[in-house]
Formats: C-alpha cells, sequence, structure tokens
C-alpha cells in the first residue's frame, strides 16, 4: 500500500506525485493499463465537459472539470517519461518557451497595436518555427476536430492573410444567398439532387459560421446553447402533454406546436 503524498506539497507537484504512484508496481490496475493511445478519448471527453462547464459559468463545476484535463495532461506526460520521451517539466518548459517567443511585442521590442496584429505575428512566427514560411495558410489545422469548429478556424486561417468580409453585415447576403440556392435545389416539384442539396446547405452552414465569427461570437458555443434550449423546452412541452393526460409520442401535430408555443413563453 502506498502512502499518500504530502499535501504541504505544491499541487502540482502534488498531482504528479499521485499519479506516479497510481502507475508504479503495486499501484492501480486501470491506470497501469493505459497507455497514450487508450487515453485519448478520455483527453477529449474531459476537453469538452471542461468547456460546457465553462460556458454554463458553473465555477464548481469549472473547477472540477479544469482539474480532470489538467489530469490527462499529467497523465499522458507520466506515461511517456517512463520510455524517456519526455515529462511534465518538458511540456512545461516547451510552452513556456513558446509564449515567450511568440510574444515579441510583450518579451521583445516589436510592438503590436491590437490583437490582429497580435495573432497575424503569432502565425508568422509559428510559420517560421516549423519550416514551413512558404507553406499553406490552411496547413496544420487538426483533421479530427468537429466539423463546426473546424469551419471557424479555417476562417480565421484565411483571415489574417486578409481573405476575409469587411464585417458581419456583409456576411449577411451571403447567407440569403446561399439560403436561395438551397431553396433551388429543393424545388417545388419534390424531385432533388441529393448530392446537390448537401453541398448547398454545407455552404449555408459555412456562411453562417462566418457570420458568427464576425461578431466575435464562438459558433460552437452558440449552438450548444441553442441545443440546450432546445431541449429545456421540448423537456416542457413533454410536462404539458403528460399534465393533459397524453405524450409527446401520441400527440398530433396541432398539439405539439400548441405545446411548444406555450412552453417557449414559459419559464423553464
Amino acid at each position: 500500500m502506498h502512502q499518500p503524498p504530502d499535501p504541504s506539497l505544491p499541487a502540482i507537484d502534488r498531482l504528479r506525485a499521485i499519479v506516479h504512484l497510481l502507475r508504479a508496481p503495486g499501484g492501480c490496475p486501470w491506470d497501469i493499463e493505459q497507455t497514450q493511445q487508450s487515453l485519448i478519448p478520455n483527453l477529449l471527453e474531459e476537453a469538452y465537459e471542461a468547456a460546457d462547464a465553462i460556458r454554463t459559468d458553473n465555477v464548481e463545476h469549472m473547477r472540477e472539470e479544469l482539474g480532470d484535463l489538467l489530469l490527462q495532461v499529467v497523465m499522458q506526460s507520466e506515461i511517456a517519461s517512463e520510455t524517456g520521451r519526455f515529462g511534465l517539466d518538458e511540456v512545461a518548459a516547451e510552452v513556456g518557451d513558446k509564449l515567450v517567443r511568440r510574444h515579441p511585442h510583450v518579451f521583445g521590442d516589436d510592438e503590436a497595436g491590437d490583437s490582429g496584429e497580435v495573432l497575424k505575428r503569432w502565425e508568422e512566427i509559428k510559420r517560421a518555427e516549423k519550416g514551413d514560411a512558404k507553406g499553406g495558410v490552411l496547413d496544420g489545422i487538426p483533421g479530427g476536430i468537429p466539423a463546426l469548429m473546424r469551419a471557424a478556424v479555417m476562417q480565421k486561417k484565411v483571415e489574417k492573410v486578409g481573405f476575409d468580409w469587411p464585417d458581419a453585415a456583409a456576411v449577411i447576403p451571403k447567407i440569403r444567398e446561399e439560403l436561395d440556392e438551397v431553396e433551388e435545389v429543393l424545388g417545388d416539384d419534390g424531385a432533388r439532387d441529393e448530392a446537390a442539396l448537401a453541398e448547398e446547405l454545407g455552404d449555408l452552414l459555412f456562411a453562417v459560421v462566418n457570420l458568427a465569427r464576425k461578431l466575435k461570437m464562438d459558433p460552437e458555443s452558440l449552438l450548444a446553447a441553442a441545443n440546450e434550449k432546445f431541449a429545456r423546452r421540448f423537456r416542457k412541452v413533454e410536462e404539458l402533454l403528460e399534465s393533459a393526460g397524453g405524450s409527446a409520442a401520441a400527440a398530433s401535430t396541432d398539439e405539439l406546436e400548441s405545446a411548444w408555443e406555450t412552453a417557449k413563453t414559459t419559464p423553464v
């Protein structure tokens, strides 16, 4: 049996010591079995849970979920250190050095008048560091991120080289144009080209992401909030129908619509 690390240790050192003991002989069988690859789903799940806590501004939940995310970083670093690849100190040192290098306006003689200049300089330094100063603007975007988030990242990348709408208002006609193209593909006779419809719907979504970005809003967060609002209202619809002796599954379209309109005006 291991003794827990001294609680008087600095919190990060105590966490690292706990993870080390969990992985050591006589530690936790589950933790010992894990690999960097096996923990990828946990890393992604904890990142999403932390994001959700931040969106809802739940301080207690936020602290817990950020801790769970930090645990994933410590665990990955501990496993890597066991084969001499790298450890938590190297991870922290590398990101610290990177922050200094990429903020020459703070730690050097460069100047940056606004956040736009900061981001442009960041990208220039990043591309030079990676040896692809002449590479494509969209190179290096992770392929595994959600499509909505990827669209926003791509748009931000091209914005930094000047390929962008002048303001949010300029995006709205583009959204209308894409919506018109969706309607055109749908047609009035019921016949439609599924491939063309899928392409136009994708273009419409991409344009809406552009509007959110120009308004300095995160489309992923906006959709998450809309999802939650819909879920709250539909649960209210179910409650209303059940209180009247029915159910959502058995209700007619008119009954569902009536309950929905009531739910929209009822505090939840």
